[in-house]
């Protein structure tokens, strides 16, 4: 005995949270602006990241 398949599929929608899409989108994106970023406070200042933070 076979079962029946449904004949519309159901449109769900894409979850606001976790691990979709849109999220990676933007993760990816605000990490390219910030190397961006980084690379320019190098460039200004002359120094590295951490010791433009007093790191090292």
């Amino acid at each position: 005995m076979t079962n029946p398949q449904p004949s519309v599929t159901p449109k769900l929608e894409e979850p606001k949270f976790g691990f979709n899409s849109y999220a990676e989108r933007l993760n990816g994106r605000a990490a390219m602006i910030g190397f961006v970023a980084t690379l320019i406070i190098e460039y200004v200042t002359g120094q590295g990241l951490l010791s433009w933070l007093g790191l090292s």
